[in-house]
């Protein structure tokens, strides 16, 4: 069976493994230089894409093999790593957008990549309008309304929970598409199957898995990720080897992580969603959630972050905050611990207010990324911190 033919998950297991030298376990390739005695070959590998033993920042077998690794298990031709989330992300941005184009971004996302399209964008010239992408039908004629270079859009939503539809997004033409889908994971839903150009991860979240690594990844066609890793060169957002290694160690083991924070996470929400200081739990694998039919199309199941806003607001965070136990406050998501961050406090607490009302994020929201515990040990600690 080629690797093609195989599923994902044993692609996961499988990938990544070409500078391994037969080792079993990746090696960690922690060179920053390589003896180059052929001018010939030097000069080629100077301006040839991903080349791994040239210099660290061109390419380093370690951190080519995770990017590998992520492409094979998200059906993409290629892929390309970097020091984080954000990394990638302004790579995207500014190795395809130019001054004078147009994005088209949905208004409600993580809030770092808000600032990034609405503040640094704004700065360099390149428009950006913000659109209720949970729309489809507004997406479109958002793109329709004028020359569009890049189509921003992420599913489920951070921290808000709402679901883009992949469909809509892969059939629109024209415009670049990049879909964030770091709060599902390859695991759950794969864009690139509904002909999304890129998809993009901050790899930091569940791939990696262990809050333990800073890393982005993207994936997509081999000419697309040739044209990011041109910016990415320039710009140095480089992910470490040793940060490569440990991401690659959990994408071997992403897919059963994911489905045991899934299941605990469907168990969480409905016990969650039945108790009276709870105004609202959103996430995509509940009856109750607008576009469940829509998820459940696209994902293979409701995901592991489930968001609660709280009917006492801010105070009612700060309290639950102070009386969890098993749970641990903390801003990231996907590892094994179960973690809460308090958006308002926390994670967006660089928006203003209105800012945060604006992208669907109440002062009472907690957005908990189920972890790997026993579900009634996690549950029994929520529901006596509420």
């Amino acid at each position: 069976m080629s690797d093609e033919q195989a599923r994902r998950e044993t692609r996961a297991i499988r990938a990544g493994r070409g500078p391994n030298q037969g080792s079993v376990a990746s090696p960690i390739w922690p060179s920053t230089a390589y003896e180059l005695r052929d001018l010939d070959v030097s000069a080629r590998m100077a301006v040839t894409p991903l080349a791994t033993e040239f210099y660290a920042r061109n390419g380093t077998p370690t951190v080519q093999a995770f990017a590998d690794a992520v492409a094979q298990v998200e059906g993409a031709e290629a892929g390309i790593a970097f020091g984080s989330g954000m990394g990638a992300a302004s790579t995207i941005v500014f190795a395809l957008c130019s001054p004078g184009d147009r994005i088209v971004a949905q208004a409600s996302m993580f809030s770092v990549t808000n600032q990034l399209l609405t503040r640094t964008c704004e700065r360099f010239g390149i428009e950006v309008a913000l659109v209720d992408a949970f729309d489809a039908d507004a997406l479109c004629a958002a793109v329709a309304e004028k020359p569009t270079q890049l189509v921003w859009c992420e599913t489920p939503a951070n921290p808000a929970m709402g679901i883009v539809d992949l469909e809509a997004v892969g059939g629109l033409m024209g415009p670049f598409t990049v879909v964030d889908s770091t709060m599902a994971t390859p695991a759950v839903q794969n864009p690139h199957d509904h002909g999304v150009h890129l998809v993009f991860h901050s790899a930091t979240k569940a791939i990696a898995g262990h809050n333990d690594a800073l890393l982005g990844v993207v994936t997509g066609e081999r000419e697309l990720i040739d044209v990011l890793w041109g910016h990415h060169v320039v710009h140095g957002a480089v992910a470490s080897p040793f940060d490569a290694f440990l991401g690659l160690r959990g994408l071997r083991t992403l897919h059963v992580r994911q489905r045991q924070a899934c299941e605990t996470a469907q168990v969480l929400a409905e016990r969650l969603e039945a108790h009276p200081a709870v105004e609202r739990v959103r996430y995509p694998g509940l009856a109750s959630h607008p576009q469940h039919e829509l998820a459940m199309r696209q994902m293979r199941s409701g995901g592991s972050i489930v968001v609660v806003d709280l009917a006492g607001g801010y105070e009612a965070g700060r309290a639950f905050v102070e009386q969890i136990e098993l749970a641990i406050p903390a801003v990231s998501l996907g590892g094994p611990e179960t973690l809460v961050t308090h958006p308002a406090s926390m994670s967006a607490a660089s928006l203003s207010p209105d800012e945060r009302i604006a992208m669907g994020i109440p002062e009472g929201m907690l957005r908990i990324s189920v972890g790997l515990e026993h579900a009634d040990d996690v549950l029994a600690d929520l529901v006596a911190a509420l």
